[in-house]
């Protein structure tokens, strides 16, 4: 079962209320949009976008109940400019982002983001785009891969990374995400619980579905979308895109610091749902 990250923090700090206009631009399965669009009633409308096509259709169906409350969008929401005004969204109260690829992402291994099973090696969130990891990993330069994991991974042995996948390749091309986790066991050796492989997955993930270029593009947007008093809440999953957050949030002069500091799962949360404990949240109301 979905469990939606810091749900009663998000709830809490973005303030829903009737009438008020919401954009879910990660609405993934519709766990926080549901929980949302009920504070909103009546009169209050949510616009959820999603690049992943099988994530819309299970949001489709968990909000089915909200009728022409919810308007959901295939996208991507660093268009959220475009596809805000095209359905009405253009004085909104609060947005929320939730950047955690989905848990039905991680466990389905034909989508392979994932080295606990053996898949194919995607990654893609938009399964219609060229670009997968399959391509990065076989056909992208070794000085390129290095690049990647260093900067998209902060992988400390990125440089060797990148030869032994250079050199594995050299025999065959690497299909499978169980290839790639044993190609790089020799220079990436487990450290405790974590799988020496984990940084090298990040950086493919990140890079196949830019996501740090499209958090860049859309911030600027999300916050010109705001009224004065709207908020927006960011969740992000790790250190690259909780920086980039941080510095828009305190670069703007029109936005006011909800919190001081970032807000994190209980313990309580992290034990019903481990998958939680990395998750950190900003909030940031426009003034």
């Amino acid at each position: 079962m979905h469990q939606p990250v810091l749900l009663t923090e998000v709830v809490e700090h973005l303030k829903p209320e009737p009438n008020h206009l919401l954009i879910d631009g990660t609405v993934g399965l519709g766990g926080h949009a549901q929980v949302l669009l009920a504070r909103v009633l009546p009169g209050g409308r949510l616009l959820g976008i999603d690049r992943d096509a099988n994530n819309l259709a299970s949001a489709r169906e968990r909000l089915s109940g909200f009728g022409n409350s919810t308007v959901l969008v295939r996208g991507s929401y660093s268009e959220v400019k475009t596809l805000a005004y095209a359905h009405g969204f253009t004085h909104v109260n609060a947005i929320l982002l939730d950047l955690g690829f989905s848990s039905v992402h991680v466990d389905d291994p034909s989508r392979g983001f994932s080295f606990a099973h053996e898949g194919p090696l995607d990654m893609r969130y938009d399964q219609s785009q060229a670009l997968t990891a399959g391509v990065i990993v076989n056909e992208w330069s070794q000085d390129e891969l290095a690049r990647i994991f260093r900067q998209l991974g902060e992988e400390p042995k990125a440089a060797r990374a990148a030869e032994a996948i250079v050199t594995c390749r050299r025999d065959a091309r690497i299909e499978t995400t169980l290839q790639l986790a044993q190609c790089l066991e020799l220079v990436l050796p487990r450290m405790g619980k974590t799988h020496g492989a984990t940084r090298v997955f990040q950086a493919l993930r990140i890079a196949v579905n830019d996501e740090l270029g499209e958090l860049e593009r859309a911030l600027p947007d999300l916050v010109d979308l705001l009224v004065p008093g709207g908020r927006i809440a960011i969740i992000s999953f790790h250190s690259l895109e909780d920086r980039l957050v941080k510095q828009f949030l305190k670069s703007r002069s029109d936005l006011h610091l909800v919190n001081k500091h970032v807000i994190t799962p209980s313990q309580e949360e992290v034990r019903k749902n481990p998958r939680a404990r990395s998750a950190k949240l900003r909030v940031a109301e426009k003034i």
